[in-house]
């Protein structure tokens, strides 16, 4: 009986490979293996630079090259020299492969709902899913700056309140607290970061300008799909070397005692406990630090 965690972690990857056809010569009936496939729906999502499409995959330049000859002599893809920079290579998809890119896409959605019309809680299986897929991409996630009001940053920040409003014992009104206006996040006066798995957003934090002598790190949060991954010390460490590009000179943020993970992380940041700086009404620690 096989219960240990090794024998648990290979029993899954034998359930993945056979699940996304990973030895199938012919992935998803289309006669073409796997790898083929992925390369021609990297180019199809918008990546053009092939030194990019190759480490986005993860592949070596022998096996690269290798996949881009067989699209071309299929006459799905088109390689030239980059105009900008002739040492670099730019790869689309003609006509014909733009028809197979659309019909993988097809393809791949279907085999996706058919799998999670398998299963009775849809949102644990997903969960589940973002959980493992942000372990195994734990090395490309990527931090972007970007505007607080976006689609992603929202995403965000509803979840962040949410996961708010079930923890704190009088709830969560956003309208209660001092919710950061979007202006005081944008440049010049603050920013908001935005963590992405492969691009689906599992964390984000904010740095606000206040106009007086400090400034304030607001809305950190991580997914649960990310946690334990150390993203939210990557993330502290992100908005405060944006502070310091900015000239900023003094940081405070405030929390509540219902978040004891968020009170050590920033003992453990080299942050120190304060007086209250503000009237707002659900935090109860104080921190700052002078950078």
């Amino acid at each position: 009986m096989q219960t240990d965690p090794v024998s648990r972690f290979r029993r899954f990857a034998r359930a993945v490979t056979a699940e996304v056809g990973a030895l199938d010569s012919s992935f998803l009936g289309r006669g073409r293996p796997l790898g083929a496939a992925r390369v021609l729906n990297a180019i199809g999502q918008g990546r053009a630079d092939v030194a990019e499409i190759r480490a986005y995959l993860g592949l070596d330049s022998g096996l690269m090259s290798r996949l881009l000859r067989g699209l071309e002599e299929e006459g799905l893809v088109v390689t030239r020299p980059d105009p900008g920079d002739a040492r670099r290579r730019i790869v689309s998809l003609t006509d014909a492969g733009q028809t197979e890119f659309a019909a993988y896409e097809r393809l791949s959605d279907e085999r996706a709902e058919a799998l999670l019309s398998r299963h009775a809680d849809q949102d644990a299986l997903l969960a589940a899913m973002d959980r493992v897929a942000s372990a195994l991409l734990r090395e490309k996630i990527e931090m972007r700056e970007v505007d607080p009001r976006a689609p992603e940053a929202v995403h965000c920040l509803q979840a962040y309140y949410g996961e708010l409003a079930r923890r704190f014992p009088q709830g969560f009104e956003v309208s209660l607290s001092r919710d950061p206006e979007a202006g005081a996040m944008v440049r010049p006066r603050g920013s908001f970061i935005v963590a992405f798995s492969d691009g689906l957003p599992i964390g984000c934090v904010g740095l606000k300008g206040t106009g007086a002598d400090y400034s304030e790190i607001k809305r950190l949060w991580v997914s649960p799909a990310a946690r334990g991954l150390g993203l939210a010390h990557q993330l502290m460490a992100r908005i405060e070397a944006i502070a310091r590009e900015l000239f900023i000179t003094v940081l405070r943020l405030d929390t509540n005692s219902a978040l004891p993970e968020a009170v050590a992380l920033y003992r453990r940041a080299g942050l120190r406990e304060i007086d209250r700086f503000n009237d707002d009404p659900y935090p109860d620690h104080f921190f700052e630090k002078r950078l």
